[in-house]
């Protein structure tokens, strides 16, 4: 099996369709990554929305995109999903007990859930360690920013956010009431500014 310093630069990329996993699938790509994308469906009412989203952006950046589904009798909707990153990130080392590299989670500043923050990156990192002998790890490009950082990234880089997804209540039409839709909103905003 090759070294992790061989393949440092392999990046699988948890895609859910939104802004923020979309920017760092163009944060790996621009910086030289070899970048393919996971779509994980774990019961979410938006998984159909958020899949058809994650496809479109994977075609349009030609990455490979893969699917897994976790079948769970709960369904989850608004707030706070304990576990989630969390899951989403041990699921990556059982769905590809062969690679070696990064994975990586669209997590940011300004959400006040533990799995959003520097201490759980790190905790994850010792467990990957100690699961892959150092050979893959958990990377959070915008662990430090802040939503509004990271719709400048978006504007400066063109980013197609227009093919993204941000609403969680599962709608055709986004509902405008749901935070994501509150956040989207905001990005809209700053969109129509001039730079």
């Amino acid at each position: 099996m090759p070294s992790y310093e061989s393949r440092k630069n392999d990046v699988i990329v948890l895609l859910s369709g939104g802004i923020d996993s979309t920017a760092c699938v163009h944060y790996y790509l621009k910086n030289n990554y070899s970048t393919r994308a996971l779509f994980i469906e774990y019961g979410q009412i938006v998984a159909k929305k958020e899949y058809e989203s994650a496809q479109k952006i994977a075609k349009y950046y030609e990455i490979n995109i893969d699917i897994m589904k976790a079948d769970m009798s709960e369904r989850f909707g608004q707030a706070e999903i304990r576990g989630r990153n969390a899951f989403f990130a041990l699921s990556c080392l059982v769905k590809y007990p062969n690679f070696s590299g990064i994975i990586s989670l669209g997590i940011h500043a300004g959400i006040p859930f533990y799995d959003t923050t520097e201490v759980f990156v790190n905790d994850m990192n010792r467990l990957f360690a100690q699961y892959t002998n150092g050979t893959v790890r958990l990377d959070a490009p915008f662990l430090t920013w802040g939503k509004p950082i990271i719709y400048q990234y978006c504007r400066g880089n063109n980013v197609p956010t227009h093919l993204t997804y941000s609403c969680e209540n599962g709608e055709t039409e986004p509902c405008g009431i749901c935070n994501s839709c509150l956040d989207r909103k905001a990005f809209e905003c700053l969109l129509e500014k001039p730079n």
